[in-house]
């Protein structure tokens, strides 16, 4: 999902708003173009959670989001006219290169608009789509405007990633599969950026399921959705590992559909996000990105709302970059306690740290990392400073070990 931070509202939409029978042509419309990505319940994710889980897996798309359904739906829509004129889009993200890939598929020109600070990874990934990139801006507004100047010199046809309601309709076609795959199913909860997902979800499920709730998910530090729903002004900011829903202005159709489709929005730290990413990498073995993995984060949140429930949600992209997943993993192993930090201050003798590394092993822990400051960073002379970095099965056996260093009067803190 691509980080939209001021993105004007689309000019023409196509309706004024989206029917399951909008969703339904769409499906056939897209039919083949996009992948029907399997919807699996995962035992282990079940079991962290405390109820069934089912994933809808969009992130196995070829552009490894759902982004696709939206971008498929309205550029098979175009007129023409407008096929002949090409289209526009303005993303640092996931809609970037879905209507590349749909563009290119359809024999459309296609024109990204991306910030200047946009990843070159996400650059090469869309041109290799065939679309020709612009880099402006330093913000996404200014790329979002110089985006909409360029479609109305230039005769360029704007794909809005959500405020539009055949991109509605595509993203909408995501819950015809879920309900279809897993019938049993009596929540979904789904991430939230400009809410065109959550929308063609909720719709769907209003028509088909009316009564079953539809939860949108935002992360703390950008609660739009939420905020305007209850009639709030919108303050959003800071860092968020889920920058793919980090949206300030959602779109005005979506928030209409949600309006009246009743859904409630919750709210999810960020540690809660890193927590799904993990056990989705480690127990689903599937790879997701921050803003992907946000609905199983609500669903860890909040278990008291989803006990007894069976619950579905979507892993709605998986494009994290190989260094923010390993970071991640690793700090979740910190927090589970199967990583250990330990710092000591031991004598300056020979056989210390043998002895300290001989009493770990015998513990059956694995020692990963070594440092050992002897010059300048103890207090005294003859004494040293030593860090370690255990691998351990649980907390139980990191606990053992520092119960161990500790009989041994070694003086043991943890890092």
């Amino acid at each position: 999902m691509s980080a939209v931070n001021a993105i004007p509202p689309a000019e023409a939409p196509v309706a004024s708003s989206v029917t399951l029978a909008d969703i339904r042509a769409a499906a056939e419309r897209i039919r083949g173009a996009v992948l029907r990505t399997p919807m699996i319940e995962s035992p282990a994710v079940s079991r962290a959670a405390g109820t069934r889980v089912f994933l809808k897996l969009d992130n196995l798309q070829a552009t490894g989001a759902f982004k696709e359904r939206g971008a498929a739906n309205r550029l098979a829509l175009l007129t023409p006219r407008e096929r002949e004129a090409g289209v526009i889009a303005m993303s640092a993200g996931n809609h970037a290169q879905a209507v590349a890939r749909h563009a290119q598929l359809a024999g459309v020109k296609a024109t990204i608009v991306m910030p200047r600070f946009t990843p070159a990874t996400k650059v090469v990934r869309t041109e290799s789509w065939g679309a020709r990139v612009v880099l402006h801006g330093e913000t996404l507004a200014e790329a979002a405007a110089h985006a909409h100047d360029l479609a109305l010199r230039e005769g360029f046809v704007f794909i809005h990633p959500y405020d539009d309601a055949a991109v509605i309709a595509g993203q909408g076609t995501m819950a015809l599969e879920m309900l279809e795959d897993a019938p049993e199913v009596q929540a979904l909860v789904i991430p939230v950026g400009g809410g065109g997902l959550c929308a063609g979800i909720a719709t769907v499920a209003a028509s088909l399921r009316p009564g079953m709730p539809v939860y949108g998910v935002e992360v703390q530090g950008y609660p739009a959705m939420a905020q305007r729903l209850a009639g709030e002004p919108v303050s959003v900011g800071g860092p968020t590992i889920a920058e793919g829903i980090a949206v300030r202005d959602v779109g005005e159709l979506p928030l209409g559909i949600l309006r009246r489709c009743h859904s409630e929005i919750l709210l999810v730290p960020e540690r809660a996000v890193e927590q799904a990413v993990a056990l989705l990498a480690e127990g689903a073995k599937v790879v997701a990105e921050g803003a992907g993995a946000a609905g199983l984060a609500a669903v860890l949140t909040y278990p008291e709302r989803f006990r007894n429930r069976v619950v579905g949600t979507t892993v709605c992209g998986g494009n994290i970059d190989a260094r923010a997943l390993s970071n991640v993993l690793l700090r979740q192993l910190l927090r589970d306690g199967r990583i250990l930090r330990l710092h000591f201050d031991i004598p300056d003798r020979p056989g210390v740290l043998a002895d300290i590394a001989k009493r770990i092993s015998d513990l059956g822990g694995n020692v990963i990392e070594v440092k050992h400051q002897q010059l300048f960073g103890a207090p005294t002379v003859q004494s040293t400073e030593l860090h370690l970095m255990i691998e351990v099965r649980d907390a139980a056996q990191g606990d053992a070990i520092i119960a161990a260093m500790e009989a041994a009067d070694y003086v043991v803190r943890r890092g």
